[in-house]
């Protein structure tokens, strides 16, 4: 980055007079007010400059070694962009450091600093030019996303876009005997299990549970109490945990109509179960149009977003747990791309679907496919993908936010809802504002990153680095500040963990384990791991569902993937007590 600058010698003729005048003092106050400004140093490397995602500078950083950071360092765009320091502001804030490093302060290292910084911008390499091939103008033609944002063109369909599927029940079971009695005024926490485990990362011998499982553990000793494997015949890939919001149902992806999955896969339709939530044994079997990705509840139905879709199926839907009936849904022709995940506020108001752009595979695979062909190096740029506003009553698209980075796969929208925090496969995450689509802020994260959450405060998004597309077996959660995007910690967790939730009381964070099996719960304060859960034959965990029961022993699902629900929102004041 090359900078427009006077000679050193000129500036310090010109600068020489006022700063001789400048005591100790006078420096350090000046230096003290740029460097905890809003956009300061601070805020990479702490209010002690002790070392935060940027290194301790206690070796007292001369103006030299910060302006080589500014000429070099990507990390410091920000800084020149905004603060933009002159030679006397990179004095002031190097005598302030010292001040913080305990570092002797004598005005006569002003001086020295002003000779070392002339030799070095006299020596300051020019601007070089280099020829520019045709597809080199093509690329950095499109190359910033304010080249997105200013050419973006509406991709979904104007008007009412709502479309219906209708379902149809396969097969009903008799539920059995309940596997637990609930206790009134205890919470309890579901999770679907599958058959997909790593055994590269559990143990030699491992051998996969023969079929997909539903658990339930209690929320308080994080001990398992029941779970039931489904009949073989009924296996299919799992993804997600639902349950419908009165905590009555769980559903369970089922096998394709007429088979089982031999093999695991998520391009190809099935079926879904329900299942009761007492006896954890399937009641009914039914099509709803392709494969369910992930589900989560809304208002009294459940929101549901697919993997495979049939040739009739939808790519987001509103599900009735009463009568296991489609409400109304979207095509993904109507919005223009392939629909992967959904999600919703806090008071059920729209809908935020993440959208991928068609045709880098067949069907529902195009994301995977380019995020995968971008970590392997076959693609070098992809088409935009963006967030669909979505009005559920009428299913009209309202706005579109394009997002920076490529293969968004999970959103969360703050309390407030001014601001989502959208997470991407291919290792970023930023915060858009919702009424200005304005990106506040897109910062990297660990590798593969999916399932993310906000704290208590919503002060920090912890985020869970999968490896999602990047073929990786991830073991972080990122925690990042959501006031500036820069990670403050990478905390040690499972392999494959691939969602992460703030729990109803408002003081754990759970994060569920592809690879291994097992549940990881975090004090959310203290960020320490303090309990280990294993699923029951180290299943593959996908989502987590806490549902509460009241005084009358009435259930209620209070947390589930999407948000807090019955009236439960730690994050609002409203916690549950374990």
């Amino acid at each position: 980055m090359i900078r427009n600058y006077l000679p050193g010698i000129v500036i310090g003729l010109l600068l020489g007079g006022v700063a001789s005048a400048q005591t100790v003092e006078e420096l350090v106050a000046r230096g003290g007010e740029l460097f905890h400004a809003d956009i300061g140093c601070h805020v990479c490397h702490g209010p002690n400059a002790q070392g935060l995602v940027g290194p301790t500078l206690h070796f007292g950083p001369t103006p030299v070694d910060i302006f080589d950071q500014l000429e070099s360092n990507p990390m410091m765009g920000v800084i020149v962009a905004e603060m933009d320091p002159s030679d006397a502001d990179l004095e002031a804030i190097a005598m302030y450091i010292r001040t913080l490093a305990d570092l002797p302060l004598e005005l006569g290292l002003v001086e020295d600093w002003r000779t070392a910084l002339a030799i070095v911008k006299a020596n300051q390499a020019q601007q070089l030019e280099f020829t520019k091939t045709p597809r080199d103008l093509q690329v950095e033609a499109i190359e910033t996303f304010a080249s997105v944002q200013e050419t973006w063109t509406r991709r979904a369909r104007e008007g009412n876009l709502t479309s219906h599927y209708q379902t149809e029940v396969i097969a009903t079971f008799d539920p059995g005997e309940p596997k637990f009695t609930p206790e009134p005024g205890k919470t309890y926490f579901y999770e679907n299990v599958g058959t997909t485990s790593s055994p590269s990362v559990l143990y030699d011998g491992y051998v996969p549970p023969p079929s997909n499982q539903i658990v339930v553990g209690d929320a308080e000793t994080k001990e398992i109490i029941a779970s039931y494997m489904l009949p073989e015949t009924l296996r299919a890939t799992v993804h997600g945990t639902v349950m419908s919001p009165d905590g009555r149902y769980v559903y369970i992806i089922g096998a394709r109509p007429g088979q089982a999955d031999n093999e695991p896969t998520v391009n190809s339709s099935a079926t879904l179960i329900k299942a009761d939530a007492l006896t954890l044994q399937p009641i009914k079997q039914f099509t709803i149009g392709g494969r369910i990705h992930h589900a989560q509840a809304f208002r009294d139905l459940v929101l549901v977003d697919m993997f495979a879709r049939d040739p009739d199926g939808l790519g987001v839907f509103l599900l009735d747990p009463e009568t296991d009936e489609v409400v109304g849904g979207i095509r993904d022709v109507d919005l223009g791309g392939f629909a992967y995940t959904a999600w919703s506020d806090k008071d059920y108001e729209y809908i935020y679907a993440l959208v991928e752009p068609a045709g880098y595979a067949p069907g529902r695979a195009t994301g995977m496919f380019a995020a995968v062909s971008m970590y392997q190096g076959r693609f070098t740029a992809l088409r935009p993908f963006w967030i669909a506003k979505i009005d559920p009553d009428t299913w009209e698209v309202l706005r579109e936010y394009p997002i920076p980075g490529y293969r968004p796969n999970w959103l969360v929208v703050d309390s407030a809802k001014e601001n989502m925090y959208v997470i991407n496969s291919l290792s970023n995450a930023a915060k858009i504002n919702i009424e200005t689509g304005e990106v506040v802020w897109t910062n990297g994260t660990g590798i593969g990153p999916y399932g993310a959450s906000l704290n208590i405060d919503e002060t920090e998004l912890w985020v869970a680095d999968k490896g999602e597309g990047a073929h990786h077996l991830g073991r972080t959660v990122t925690i990042i500040d959501t006031q500036t995007g820069h990670a403050t910690e990478t905390l040690y967790g499972a392999y494959k963990v691939d969602h992460v939730l703030l729990d109803p009381t408002g003081t754990e964070m759970w994060a569920t384990s592809n690879g291994e099996g097992r549940i990881y719960v975090y004090d959310a304060e203290s960020r320490e791991l303090t309990n280990i859960i294993d699923m029951p034959g180290n299943g593959d965990a996908h989502g987590l569902v806490w549902v509460h029961y009241d005084e009358n022993g009435e259930p209620r699902v209070v947390r589930d993937q999407g948000n807090f629900h019955g009236g439960i929102n730690p994050v609002l004041g409203n916690a549950l007590n374990f």
